[in-house]
């Protein structure tokens, strides 16, 4: 079955419903300058248009103007993690305010069908390019040869301006937490350190610096991979060695979840007898019980910001003269935090 398609409405019946001749009308609708066009003319153009439901050709306006309105968004698998989405939502939202439309694409983390899409992007004059990743890796460009190219939660070899968390702070903020509440030992650091990956590498340093400065030392680290199931294991074992933690700083949610079942497991309560500090803010910190508190990641500011780097309008990038601008990630405190157990 198909369905009619209503006849488009065109500059030359505007023109002849507001009784002007298609130039005046193409004049007001562009908002030409200097056309000595009068105010009463002009609102009859407006209204007829508005009226008989215009809508200007964004393909004929494109090849005139060269400017699409249009900003691409390729994405390793941002699309589909749980934890991206935030960063799609903060480019679609002020690519709508901006008047613009973002087109995004996912190469699901292979280089070819990532080569492709940037092609296809290319082939349709997109006014930008925002290159994103999940996992905040240095990575190399898969052919991108565009003036207007902006890297999201990635960095790269290449001399090009990168949106990222400001994990290191972030670190600080997490340490000053159990700080300001008196913690001072037993402090342990609970995740997978590897130089590597920028996160889990900032997070330990921000850690370590706001420690430093406080006299205070990490007691050590307790190694997992960033899951549950991984974070379970390894503090129940650390828990059987007769070590018991004053408070533990997890590297992200899903370690602290996994942290939270080792320590009810050992009979032992957050926070009267452990502290948790830990990184994300996903739904995960808010389900827990007590609640955790955790240094968000800033996705919806920094998709805001790619957007506005893209087309120039961001304030703070121009300020800082910078190929990387970091996102403050902002501490949500709830109740995983108390002052030490005494001895």
């Amino acid at each position: 079955m198909t369905r009619d398609r209503l006849p488009r409405v065109r500059l030359r019946d505007v023109a002849e419903r507001a009784g002007v001749s298609t130039t005046t009308v193409s004049f007001v609708l562009n908002e030409r300058p200097g056309t000595g066009i009068s105010v009463d003319t002009r609102d009859r153009v407006l209204r007829a248009a508005r009226e008989m439901g215009y809508r200007p050709n964004a393909a004929a306006r494109s090849l005139r103007t060269q400017v699409t309105n249009t900003i691409g968004l390729i994405s390793d698998q941002i699309v589909t993690d749980n934890y991206g989405g935030d960063l799609v939502r903060g480019a679609l939202v002020t690519a709508l305010e901006l008047d613009h439309l973002l087109i995004v694409v996912e190469s699901q983390d292979d280089p070819e069908v990532e080569r492709r899409l940037v092609g296809d992007l290319l082939s349709r004059q997109v006014d930008g390019i925002i290159l994103a990743t999940i996992t905040s890796d240095r990575i190399g460009l898969p052919g991108i040869r565009h003036g207007r190219t902006v890297l999201l939660n990635c960095t790269s070899s290449h001399a090009l301006p990168a949106i990222l968390a400001d994990e290191l702070a972030g670190g600080r903020d997490a340490a000053n937490a159990l700080l300001r509440a008196g913690h001072r030992r037993g402090i342990y650091l609970v995740g997978e350190v590897a130089e590597a990956v920028r996160p889990a590498r900032e997070r330990r340093r921000g850690v370590a610096a706001a420690l430093g400065e406080a006299g205070v030392e990490l007691e050590g680290t307790i190694e997992c991979t960033w899951w549950p199931e991984s974070a379970y294991d390894a503090v129940s074992t650390h828990l059987a060695s007769g070590e018991v933690p004053r408070a533990l700083i997890c590297l992200n949610d899903r370690v602290a979840f996994g942290a939270y079942q080792a320590l009810a497991d050992a009979g032992l309560h957050v926070p009267e007898d452990v502290s948790v500090v830990s990184f994300d803010d996903s739904e995960l910190a808010r389900w827990l019980r007590p609640q955790l508190t955790s240094v968000a990641l800033p996705y919806f500011d920094m998709g805001r910001i790619a957007v506005e780097s893209v087309l120039g309008l961001s304030e703070e990038w121009a300020a800082s003269q910078q190929q990387e601008q970091l996102v403050a990630m902002p501490l949500r405190e709830r109740g995983s935090i108390a002052p030490p157990r005494r001895p």
